[in-house]
């Protein structure tokens, strides 16, 4: 039995979260022993982690150097004596390598989960010196190894292993009708989707614009914004401006994002930067088409003319374009779902996820 501790700051929605919880939910029980400990606070999928009898335990760290939660969790992996610890995010990856290294914890596995174009040198020189004691560092995307590399981490310490998605949940979906009444959305609305945190990265005023310029070549399109962040009062008064009040719908957070997707038209992603994108695995799993700015992390994902479209970054007239071809030819945009979610169900289950954790878990133990 192999005992394997992830840290992580928090519990709360995100991918690299999403990806925890799928993996120690997916990690056979009989090979084994999984426990998660958090930094700062839980979250959603600490309830769902606590459901599959897998331990939660939060050290409560107060602040961004806090040497009493540091101390606490040396104190945890002391008491646990895993095999192999694995952290995920900057803040784990920093606290929990470092009391691993102390604990002399045999084996430490680091998740790298997104592009840090703009990280800080400190950060940088900080990396560097855990990565030569660290066992191996997972990213998620040849995109995120890329940039590591290009950041003097050495590339033999790097192992890509992809996103998982579970399977598209549609024994609890609701049906369009309800959703639409929800919505206040008259029955023939299109619905067009942008899911993820409101950030600047996301580039969601290309959307709020290219949503206007589909205003002007059909009425019943709607774009629908779920999440939350720091953004969303500019782009409600960029919303506004543009005159689209009656178009943009912001959702906030949804915790049925899953009975939404079957209902969904097609996902927007307008990011200038992406790690992997979740959502657009989730919506190819859904059969949903996506649209998406053409940039590195993006292209592993989706296949031109096959599963969606790749556009320029900030290029509005071509989500709009695409938008409204696949909006009037729903056999294009059928084939193109059914195509994604082979692709999703062929190269990025969870259990492929899974078994490459397991391959590197297995070989890091006979080490």
């Amino acid at each position: 039995m192999i005992r394997v501790l992830h840290i992580v700051p928090t519990l709360k929605r995100g991918g690299a979260e999403k990806q925890l919880a799928l993996l120690a939910n997916g990690l056979p029980r009989d090979e084994f022993d999984v426990h998660v400990t958090t930094l700062m606070d839980d979250g959603p999928f600490a309830r769902t982690l606590s459901q599959a009898s897998i331990s939660v335990t939060n050290i409560g760290q107060s602040w961004t150097i806090d040497p009493f939660a540091y101390r606490r969790l040396r104190k945890q992996i002391r008491r646990l004596q895993p095999d192999i610890v694995h952290t995920w995010l900057f803040m784990a990856n920093c606290y929990g390598r470092n009391a691993a290294f102390r604990e002399r914890v045999k084996h430490v596995v680091a998740s790298e989960q997104h592009v840090d174009a703009f990280r800080p040198w400190h950060q940088l020189v900080l990396d560097r010196r855990l990565a030569k004691r660290t066992n191996r560092i997972v990213t998620n995307s040849r995109c995120v190894r890329d940039c590591l590399v290009k950041n003097r981490i050495a590339a033999d310490k790097l192992t890509v292993i992809p996103n998982g998605v579970s399977p598209a949940e549609t024994a609890k979906a609701k049906s369009r009708a309800e959703i639409l009444k929800e919505l206040g959305l008259p029955s023939d609305a299109r619905l067009i989707a942008s899911i993820g945190r409101l950030t600047p990265r996301k580039r969601l005023k290309d959307l709020i614009w290219a949503t206007d310029l589909l205003s002007c070549v059909r009425d019943d399109a709607h774009l629908l914004i779920i999440g939350e962040g720091p953004h969303r009062a500019r782009l409600e008064r960029f919303r506004a401006q543009c005159h689209v009040t009656d178009k943009v719908h912001f959702l906030g957070h949804r915790d049925d994002v899953q009975q939404l997707l079957p209902h969904l038209d097609c996902v927007w992603i307008a990011s200038s930067l992406e790690g992997q994108s979740n959502v657009i695995m989730e919506a190819m799993s859904a059969k949903v088409p996506v649209i998406a700015s053409d940039i590195a992390a993006n292209r592993e994902l989706v296949v031109p003319n096959e599963t969606g479209y790749l556009v320029r970054v900030g290029d509005r007239a071509a989500f709009a374009r695409w938008t409204n071809y696949l909006l009037d030819n729903g056999r294009v945009a059928k084939s193109m779902g059914e195509k994604g979610q082979r692709r999703m169900q062929a190269e990025f289950s969870q259990e492929r996820m899974v078994q490459r954790h397991v391959d590197l878990y297995n070989e890091l133990s006979q080490m």
